[in-house]
C-alpha cells in the first residue's frame, strides 16, 4: 500500500510544517510532478511512508511555485529531486561522502535505502546531533559529475533526468 503524499507550495505552509513538526524527522522532497526521477523517489517516498509514519513525516515541496523560492535559494536547489531533513526545526544534515551535506539528492534506489536513512537521521537528532553518517554503502549513494545536456535556460533547475550522471 503507498500513501497519497501532501504538496505544499507555499512559504507559509512549508514555514508551518517545519515549525510544527515535533520529535519526527521532517522529509521535504523538493521537485517537480511532472519529472520522471522525481516520480521514481515520490514512489519509493510513498511506498515507505506507513512504515516510517512513527518518526517520520514526509512530505513534496513544488518547486515551480515562486512562493517557496526562497527554501530553493536558503538551500542552493539546483538539482531536482533534492531532500531537505528537519527534526524539531532543525536542519538535519547527513555526511554521505558527497561534497553537500545539506541534502540528499536524486533518488533512493529502494524503499529500504530511505528507510534506513530516515532511522540514522532520527537516531542522530535524538542524541542531540545535528549531522549524521549515512547508513548506505557508497554504491547506493548518488554521485554526480555534472555534464549539463539540452537544459533550457529559463529552467534554473536541472533535473537529474536533465544531466549525464556519471558515478566517481
Amino acid at each position: 500500500m503507498s500513501y497519497v503524499l501532501n504538496t505544499l507550495t507555499k512559504k507559509r505552509e512549508v514555514d508551518s510544517i517545519i515549525s510544527d513538526t515535533i520529535d519526527k524527522v521532517l522529509v521535504l522532497r523538493f521537485g517537480r510532478a511532472s519529472d520522471s526521477v522525481c516520480l521514481l523517489l515520490d514512489d519509493v517516498l510513498s511506498k515507505s511512508a506507513r512504515e516510517v509514519s512513527n518518526f517520520t513525516t514526509v512530505v513534496l515541496v513544488g518547486i515551480d511555485s515562486e512562493d517557496v523560492q526562497v527554501y530553493i535559494n536558503y538551500f542552493d536547489i539546483t538539482l531536482i529531486p533534492s531532500t531537505i531533513f528537519f527534526f524539531n526545526a532543525h536542519h538535519m544534515k547527513m555526511d554521505s561522502g558527497t561534497a553537500d551535506h545539506t541534502k540528499w539528492v536524486g533518488a533512493f534506489h529502494q524503499k529500504q535505502d530511505f528507510i534506513d536513512v530516515v532511522e540514522a537521521i532520527f537516531g542522530g537528532a535524538m542524541k542531540g546531533k545535528l549531522i549524521v553518517n549515512c547508513p548506505l554503502p557508497p554504491e547506493r549513494i548518488p554521485k554526480y559529475q555534472l555534464l549539463y545536456k539540452d537544459v533550457e535556460e529559463e529552467s534554473p533547475l536541472a533535473s537529474a533526468s536533465d544531466i549525464c550522471c556519471l558515478s566517481k
